[in-house]
């Protein structure tokens, strides 16, 4: 079934990230292998006129929708120039919204997120915004009027899965806007995870470029994606402390009896 984020429509879940890839057929691959519509791409690696841009062609010639993230803004008004470079260059509001505290954890800067985030629905970008795992920093966001809350899973590229699905599921349960688990995927049980939480996407970047074969991570990945989703949609069996018979206990013998 399909889900609208934003502006889109998408039959895919999934959307891919370039992050970390050895090289454009890496992301090309992958893209085919998947089924995914979305491939997002750092605007700070577009050079108007040179080679490093022609990702952005090849995936629009593969007719993928390139999502532009600002990816290496540390305060709002470098994610705001990167932003509006997109926006001339590619001709789409559609941004990610990446600012960072610091080079080592990349993890969101809050005051400057929000900051960018007001900032860039009043120019009238379609925000997705990627933020720390925390419920009341997601609730501010979508107040700001983002068109998708983007919480981490844990730190990017560390492969390290969901260390807080608590914290997940609540902002599942929060917002009344889409929620995309960003950062952290290491492999397809942690993307199937995500998405039994409830979340509407996932997006994986380093879990498939980094891999050993990249495109076989991608359908793996893809496929749990979906298995996730129906997961979510048929609803889990409540946990319980102690085993619940599956098998009726009608029509047993009384073994007391018996001898």
């Amino acid at each position: 079934m399909a889900v609208e984020i934003g502006s889109l429509t998408l039959q895919s879940r999934l959307i891919l990230g370039s992050g970390g890839a050895s090289s454009h057929k890496v992301v090309l691959d992958a893209l085919h292998a998947s089924g995914a519509e979305v491939v997002t791409v750092a605007l700070r690696r577009f050079r108007p006129g040179s080679n490093s841009s022609s990702l952005y062609q090849e995936l629009a010639d593969a007719g993928a929708i390139v999502l532009p993230n600002t990816a290496g803004a540390h305060t709002a008004n470098e994610a705001r120039t990167l932003a509006e470079l997109g926006r001339e260059a590619l001709q789409t509001n559609r941004v990610k919204l990446e600012v960072v505290i610091d080079d080592r954890t990349l993890l969101p800067d809050p005051i400057e997120l929000v900051e960018a985030a007001k900032d860039f629905v009043r120019a009238g970008f379609e925000v997705f915004a990627y933020t720390n795992d925390d419920p009341a920093l997601a609730r501010i966001l979508a107040d700001a009027g983002v068109a998708a809350v983007m919480p981490l899973g844990s730190p990017i590229g560390s492969g390290m899965g969901i260390l807080n699905p608590a914290n997940i599921a609540l902002i599942v349960e929060l917002l009344d806007l889409p929620v995309i688990l960003d950062a952290g995927i290491g492999t397809a049980s942690d993307a199937a995870l995500a998405m039994e939480l409830g979340v509407d996407g996932v997006l994986v970047a380093s879990a498939i470029t980094r891999a050993t074969d990249p495109t076989k991570m991608a359908r793996a990945i893809s496929l749990a994606v979906q298995a996730g989703r129906d997961a979510w949609e048929a609803g889990r069996i409540a946990r319980r402390p102690l085993a619940v018979p599956s098998s009726p206990l009608e029509g047993l013998p009384d073994f007391n009896l018996v001898g």
